[in-house]
């Protein structure tokens, strides 16, 4: 099979086949006597879906095109079973003896009967078990992950046969100089770039897989799950830290050509912006994702709520029309990530002239 085959039957598996199981859902849904309150609740709860993270992986229900993943729980010893015994939530699943619920995506244990009793603020009071299940997203994050190594370990052995890389390397070499030559260098300096640059590829094309990813009606919505971009902007944070030398330390805590009250004042300000920074990473890249998302599904929603065929034509031609922004949106927010990393890189490693 050659290469334009192979990226055909993937765009067909991740587009065209799931987005034609929701239109057929949605108009088996219209056919039949169904509320308009009940149509809004269905699109709220298909936007939730896509949004949330789940302990299975849902692609076509109707269909039963759906894959359980395992659930690793600790609670005074290990428990190892598939997410299928919990029916999607629905029922309460046995290890072990002990008995355990899903409830508002979190696993409690509780008794046969799946009791959960609210204490203070609407809490549930149930023991809630130390949980490393694989969760959607993290199988989406190990798919994706593989699917970024063996493109690069493939483009990377194509440079022992010559100096010309193979089909999938004339993709991607232009992509990794445009991160060299407008992103590490231009904010590293050509002498510090080089250790930076594999972090600076595999969050830029990790970003970028993921953020295509979430436009798929798979519901893979990984950028726009804050603990997601918070451990990437905490990595961020670390190798900002460790790599910062003596001038970078020493405009932040006694800044030179400062008046000493002044920068007795600008200090913890200065300091405060070591935070402030990877903090800033973090919530424009689930904020930008989550909007995007939410916009879009929205959108598909309205698609089955008005019933006038000019509306229709219209919100349909619009969705299409943000679907194509939003190629270019999952490629910015990878860049501007990529970007503001390699600038607070090179702030660290500046090597700065205090004579003049």
């Amino acid at each position: 099979m050659t290469g334009k085959k192979i990226l055909f039957s993937l765009f067909f598996a991740l587009f065209i086949v799931p987005f034609s199981a929701i239109a057929a859902e949605s108009s088996h849904s219209n056919d039949s006597t169904v509320s308009e309150d009940n149509t809004k609740s269905e699109i709220k709860a298909y936007i939730n879906h896509h949004l949330e993270d789940s302990y299975d992986f849902s692609i076509w229900h109707a269909a039963g095109l759906e894959f359980p993943l395992p659930i690793i729980l600790i609670d005074e010893g290990l428990h190892v079973f598939s997410s299928s015994k919990f029916h999607h939530g629905e029922t309460v699943a046995e290890s072990n003896g002990k008995y355990y619920k899903i409830h508002n995506n979190k696993i409690y244990r509780t008794d046969a009967e799946g009791t959960i009793t609210m204490g203070e603020y609407y809490h549930p009071t149930q023991v809630k078990p130390l949980n490393f299940s694989i969760t959607k997203n993290v199988a989406s994050i190990i798919i994706f992950g593989l699917i970024i190594f063996l493109l690069f370990r493939s483009f990377a052995k194509s440079y022992k046969k010559g100096p010309i890389p193979n089909k999938i390397g004339r993709f991607l070499e232009p992509l990794v100089i445009f991160v060299r030559d407008e992103i590490a260098i231009p904010n590293i300096g050509k002498k510090h770039y080089r250790k930076f640059m594999g972090y600076l590829l595999t969050v830029f094309f990790f970003i970028w897989f993921l953020n295509l990813g979430g436009m798929t009606p798979f519901g893979i919505g990984v950028t726009n799950n804050i603990a997601v971009t918070f451990c990437l902007a905490i990595i961020t944070f670390i190798i900002t830290t460790f790599s910062g030398n003596k001038n970078y330390w020493g405009h932040i805590f006694w800044m030179p050509g400062v008046p000493v009250p002044m920068k007795i004042i600008l200090a913890p300000i200065e300091l405060l912006g070591i935070f402030i920074k990877p903090f800033a990473l973090m919530i424009r890249l689930f904020a930008n994702m989550t909007a995007g998302h939410v916009v879009m599904m929205s959108l598909i929603g309205l698609l089955y709520v008005f019933t006038n065929w000019f509306a229709r034509g219209a919100f349909l031609g619009l969705t299409l029309f943000l679907s194509i922004i939003e190629l270019l949106v999952a490629f910015l927010q990878a860049y501007i990530f990529t970007m503001l990393t390699a600038l607070y890189f090179g702030g660290a490693v500046a090597e700065h002239d205090d004579h003049h």
